[in-house]
């Protein structure tokens, strides 16, 4: 079952490294409830942007620099939210949390000099490794929303991801776990010092 502090979060941005691109939007949703759910678009805070990052989520730039928030009161906007809907402790859930998670972190301790989500995040398609005992190769967004019988496509608006990725983590811990010990990903082909060695 779910912890209610588990918040499945996404973002869209300018490019791939926070040091130099653009925090564009962020979406929020408690992972055992995505109806409740959180988004925000920024007002770009960088000049550089990467053209096959801008084409994925078609933010425009030109309306971001009218419209979008400030960065400093939207992560202000989303520590508040956290605060009003999550249950003790904020773990953050993510399809392939780490790229998520870098933007969100960086963003909180150059604005606010705090991070709510602390220092760590569950990464869904590792916890599908384990769980259905499949290698990397996978645990693609595709090939997992096809096996638990989910929409295979994502629209790349933040809240709607950050919903999407909460129902695939639902499907995937309601999941039947392999009933045969299989061999860790990557370690197939290995052999026990007992079958080297005879006995």
């Amino acid at each position: 079952m779910i912890e209610d502090s588990w918040v499945s979060i996404d973002v869209e941005t300018a490019g791939p490294d926070p040091s130099t691109h653009a925090l564009l939007s962020i979406g929020a949703c408690l992972a055992a409830d995505p109806a409740q759910g959180f988004y925000v678009e920024l007002r770009p805070d960088r000049d550089s942007t990467d053209p096959a990052a801008m084409a994925v989520h078609g933010l425009a730039w030109e309306r971001l620099l009218a419209d979008g928030q400030q960065p400093h009161d939207a992560m202000l906007a989303l520590e508040s939210w956290l605060g009003e809907h999550v249950r003790g402790r904020p773990v953050m859930v993510g399809f392939n949390a780490p790229f998520d998670w870098m933007f969100i972190c960086h963003y909180f301790w150059e604005y606010l000099q705090r991070n709510p989500l602390g220092h760590s995040a569950i990464d869904i398609k590792a916890l599908a490794m384990g769980w259905l005992s499949v290698p990397w190769r996978q645990t693609s967004f595709t090939s997992l929303a096809q096996r638990l019988a989910l929409p295979s496509s994502l629209s790349h608006h933040a809240l709607d991801d950050a919903r999407q990725q909460a129902e695939l983590l639902q499907r995937l811990l309601q999941a039947p776990r392999p009933t045969r010990a299989a061999s860790a990903p990557g370690q197939r082909g290995r052999r026990t010092r007992k079958e080297a060695t005879g006995p």
